[in-house]
């Protein structure tokens, strides 16, 4: 049996366990720039509050129902999901983390039927007590009915935290009640797919042959079929990798117009890149970069940036990935400062394992030297923290920082804003 252990409405959540005060009232936090609602609670929801909904369209109904709204604070979650994932941990001998806030533990051995559930139950009870954070856990023998769980599982209050389907009969219910569409692994262009071909629920889609699936889904929705039939065979480690990472952002104000704050920009962006493509094992042999100008801005004369590089050898080598992309602003730079860059953005591409790099006859890099560089460089910011080692173009950062009137506390990771208590 597998345990989908989710966070509910996570951002929420972490905003709401420094500040009591939020516990029942609406809360919404805000993208990169405050540009977009991208995490809303129950409250929130039940308002009618829609998730991507830009601030300003929302401003309004927000301010008019005192909603609490705040700014991504990514370096808060990041640690209130560590100090989840930690305690998970000490559960099962197995965890895999699948997102910031989702992660599958293995329970064999560890009971069955009440035995089980109460087991879950003491899991849900002891994050919620030791984080804060108030989490769903999902019980089945395969994690796509694990998904399946812990979606009726947050659904229903009724369930205290844990839905488990351990039954044919309670997979039957639940796989009746489910639209194909909220099946994890069925994305929107096979949901119109299947729904064309008559498939509404996801117990439609099992009743299907497998050869008529593998026809029109491929292996990956063979896969997505046997496991909700019960059959496991899915595993998070084999799941693909991503072909591109793309890492951009956009400009708050007026945007950008000198080369040394788009270059600082964009040599971060270039190393959040590298950081990605070392988390998935994998190296790229193409980079992209971008720069643009508002198309909103008809006062302003317009010069996009668009520029790619094919490396020699694959790579996710930081300092190679950075430099490479600075020397492919420099190129396209239109060389004065007109030109003001609302977005920009680095993407790497047409990746691969890092097992399996093919080498240059004429290449002239020490890649040895460099496996050796990286390998301290990593080491040493694993040990002291995000960017403690950088290339020296990233800068501070000042220069490009986002928008965030509405951020809360680091309350977790800068000591200078660690929660304080008032006592007589």
């Amino acid at each position: 049996m597998f345990g989908l252990v989710d966070c509910n409405n996570f951002y929420c959540s972490c905003e709401r366990v420094f500040n009591p005060a939020l516990r029942d009232v609406p809360v919404v936090v805000l993208s990169n720039n405050d540009g977009c609602i991208i995490a809303r609670s129950n409250e929130a929801k039940a308002m009618g509050i829609s998730m991507g909904v830009p601030y300003y369209q929302a401003r309004n109904l927000l301010e008019a129902n005192k909603v609490a709204v705040f700014s991504s604070n990514y370096a808060l979650y990041g640690d209130m999901s560590r100090r989840v994932m930690m305690m998970l941990a000490d559960f099962s001998p197995e965890l895999t983390q699948y997102s910031i806030d989702e992660a599958f533990i293995d329970l064999s051995g560890l009971g069955t039927g009440n035995e089980l559930y109460d087991y879950g139950r003491q899991i849900v009870k002891s994050i919620g007590r030791g984080t804060g954070i108030p989490v769903t856990m999902g019980i089945a023998p395969t994690k796509t009915l694990a998904k399946v769980a812990g979606h009726y599982g947050k659904r229903y209050k009724g369930y205290g935290g844990v839905c488990m389907i351990d039954t044919d009969e309670k997979r039957t219910k639940a796989l009746m009640g489910l639209p194909i569409g909220e099946v994890w692994g069925i994305g929107r262009r096979n949901k119109a797919r299947l729904e064309s071909a008559g498939v509404q629920t996801a117990w439609d889609f099992t009743r299907l042959s497998e050869s008529w699936v593998r026809q029109l889904l491929t292996v990956t929705g063979v896969r997505t079929w046997q496991e909700l039939r019960g059959t496991s065979c899915i595993d998070i480690d084999e799941l693909p990798q991503k072909k591109s990472i793309c890492t951009s952002r956009s400009f708050a104000d007026g945007g950008l117009c000198e080369l040394g704050k788009l270059e600082e920009a964009v040599a971060n962006f270039a190393a959040a890149c590298s950081r990605k493509l070392k988390q998935q094992h994998s190296c790229c042999a193409t980079l992209t970069v971008f720069a643009y100008t508002s198309r909103f801005r008809t006062d302003m004369p317009h010069y996009p940036i668009n520029r790619t590089i094919q490396f020699a050898v694959a790579t996710n080598d930081q300092q190679e990935i950075v430099s490479t992309a600075v020397k492919a602003l420099r190129a396209e730079w239109p060389g004065d400062n007109r030109y003001h860059y609302k977005k920009a953005g680095v993407i790497t591409w047409n990746t691969m394992p890092d097992k399996a790099i093919q080498a240059d006859l004429f290449d002239t890099t020490d890649r040895e030297k460099q496996a050796r560089l990286a390998k301290a460089i990593d080491t040493i910011n694993r040990k002291n923290g995000h960017n403690t080692v950088k290339v020296a173009v990233q800068g501070t950062g000042s220069a490009w920082q986002l928008k965030h009137e509405h951020s809360s506390k680091h309350y977790t990771t800068d000591i200078k804003e660690i929660i304080r208590v008032k006592t007589q």
